[in-house]
């Protein structure tokens, strides 16, 4: 059975991610791209419970860190004979394919466990595993099926034992053991050995340096830190494709329908991660915003009528929605599912979050080339057709379409930022006309998208239900925080949305969204909320719930998409791009107020 979603950590290489279990084991990896089909499905109750463990045997207590500024893992295990340490990474850089596991024993003696079962295609195929003498004369295990090898190299490997490779050893004080899983296509030859230390000192080297490049500061600065390094690990090294996670049917609710496959790249949750990577005028990085903008380039390429919410990492555009039959699910939720039906939705909301993510690049420096501004012209222009349509919006509901008073704002959003290219950076475009389109829309979210009533902004134009997403309205500028209207709209939060003090995305049970089943706190909401109340000028509500919430993540500082009170457990896509973003926002939004303060 799978661990809670907390007990794991995250390696990754920037093509792909392994999510790795306090116990050693590795639950979940898919390779050799973020959206490859996994070849250890333990995570999702895969019937043979694919994995990659090693860990101590018997009793004993782990306690693990990243190493500073990077995501190298060390998990060191300490039992009633010994202590040992595990460091667990996959070297970044090489343009390989690598899992790398050290164990080290730091004194006595610990009983390892090692196990090795792999199952490709998502558990559904065996593969043929033999043992055979890798390039270095060394012993190894290959696995191979279709296109796919994987290939162990170590000096304890485990023996086969009814369709697993199973063992047990001792290590010792000072003594040093290295393992590593390769993948590589099928019809090539095993690859080199990895030289472990060579790796270890190059992947942290590199690391630390990015993470040191505008280093944090204030109260969250580890917090922050750890969730920029979230965000890059989740980038794509070679197209730029930023994915929302690194996980599948992960689910909203444990035993319910709600379960998604988010491996893929949002233009949203993308342009939202690379303001939070670029910065702010303190401490601005524009030039990490280049890779994906050059990536979003070649993905909407063509006609601006044809843009789709979601891509593939390399700009793939057929995401088709499967359900897994086979598979059992994250402790019985179900179905299982890969690809997004969400991909043929209109989130009209999106245009508004790209352009406002190259603004923002463009005033912190990145040069705008002909063709980016291009784009943003042919965006704006389709978008000034669209506008009033309805869509599906941010939460992409499988119901009926709406007005939703998001997206109008992020519309708004949109040509407001086109204005400013032009007024500030003296690019050439329909100004008036994008000024005129701006008012209009305004107008439009102040006469059908507020409630005078009750003093709030409202979901859509259709009902009096709010929606956390409003939240967003001061943080994009269309309103002051002060701004009476926006102090009534967080004061129906506040009584609509909170559970538990935390903040859900709208009420299900309206039945907006068209899926059965409930949901629980969404983290990114709340951290929203946080920047809300520090733009009201309620500092001490957004300390006191910034503080909760960063207290949520776990041992490595980590969070998923949400949070379940009740049961005191992460549930949901993990790690969640969208929830680290958040988190770098809220951070930096109370880090400005304070000073104002």
């Amino acid at each position: 059975m799978a661990l809670l979603i907390e007990d794991y950590a995250v390696i990754g290489d920037q093509h792909t991610v392994a999510l790795v279990g306090i116990n050693g084991s590795i639950d979940w990896l898919c390779l050799p791209r973020f959206d490859s089909a996994s070849c250890f499905s333990g995570l999702l109750a895969d019937p043979d419970r694919s994995r990659w463990l090693l860990g101590a045997a018997g009793e004993h207590e782990a306690v693990r860190r990243y190493l500073d500024g990077t995501t190298i893992l060390e998990t060191t295990i300490t039992t009633p004979t010994g202590e040992a340490r595990v460091t667990d990474l996959m070297p970044t850089g090489d343009r390989r394919a690598d899992v790398v596991r050290r164990v080290v024993g730091i004194r006595g003696t610990v009983r390892i466990q090692h196990e090795l079962v792999i199952r490709f295609d998502y558990g559904r195929i065996r593969p043929w595993v033999r043992r055979d003498t890798g390039p270095a004369g060394n012993e190894v295990i290959v696995a191979v099926a279709g296109p796919d090898k994987l290939v162990l190299a170590g000096p304890r490997l485990p023996r086969a034992v009814d369709g697993r490779h199973e063992d047990e050893f001792d290590v010792t004080e000072g003594e040093t053991l290295d393992f590593t899983l390769t993948w590589v296509p099928s019809h090539r030859d095993a690859p080199r050995p990895v030289d472990v230390d060579e790796e270890i000192r190059r992947t942290r080297e590199s690391e630390l340096a990015w993470s040191g490049e505008n280093p944090p500061v204030g109260r969250y600065a580890d917090a922050v830190t750890r969730s920029l390094l979230t965000l890059r690990t989740l980038t794509h090294e070679d197209t730029g494709g930023i994915v929302a996670a690194p996980t599948t049917s992960l689910p909203e609710q444990i035993g319910g329908p709600r379960n998604w496959d988010y491996r893929y790249s949002w233009l949203r949750d993308a342009a939202l991660t690379i303001e939070a990577m670029i910065g702010d005028a303190g401490s601005a990085s524009p030039e990490r915003a280049r890779p994906w903008r050059d990536w979003l380039l070649r993905a909407i390429a063509g006609d601006p009528e044809d843009m789709q919410v979601m891509y593939t990492v390399d700009g793939g555009r057929h995401l088709e929605e499967i359900e897994l039959d086979h598979l059992a699910g994250y402790e019985g939720s179900r179905p299982v599912r890969i690809g997004n039906g969400a991909v043929a939705q209109r989130q009209s909301d999106v245009v508004g979050e790209v352009i406002s993510a190259l603004a923002a690049a463009r005033a912190l420096g990145l040069d705008e080339t002909p063709d980016s501004w291009s784009l943003q012209r042919s965006l704006a222009s389709e978008l000034a057709r669209t506008w009033r349509l309805p869509d599906h919006g941010i939460w992409e509901i499988r119901g009926p379409q709406r007005h939703f008073t998001h997206s109008r704002v992020m519309a708004w959003v949109a040509f407001d930022r086109m204005v400013r290219g032009v007024e500030e950076h003296d690019f050439d475009g329909p100004v008036d006309e994008w000024r005129t389109l701006r008012d209009r829309i305004r107008e439009s979210i102040l006469e059908r998208g507020y409630d005078p009533e009750r003093n709030t902004f409202t979901q859509h134009d259709a009902t009096s239900e709010v929606d956390a997403s409003l939240l967003l309205l001061p943080i994009v500028g269309f309103v002051d925080g002060n701004d009476p209207r926006m102090l009534g709209t967080i004061a129906a939060v506040e009584e609509d949305l909170l559970r538990d003090g935390l903040v859900m995305r709208y009420r299900t049970r309206t039945g907006v969204d068209g899926i059965g089943g409930d949901e629980s706190p969404f983290l990114a909401c709340s951290f929203w909320l946080v920047s809300a109340y520090a733009l009201a000028g309620r500092h001490d509500d957004a300390v006191s719930l910034m503080d909760r919430l960063v207290g949520l993540a776990n041992d490595v500082g980590l969070l998923s998409e949400e949070y379940d009170v009740g049961a005191g457990r992460m549930v949901g896509n993990f790690p969640q791009a969208f929830t680290h973003l958040a988190l770098v926002q809220a951070a930096r939004t109370l880090e400005r107020c304070s000073a104002q303060h």
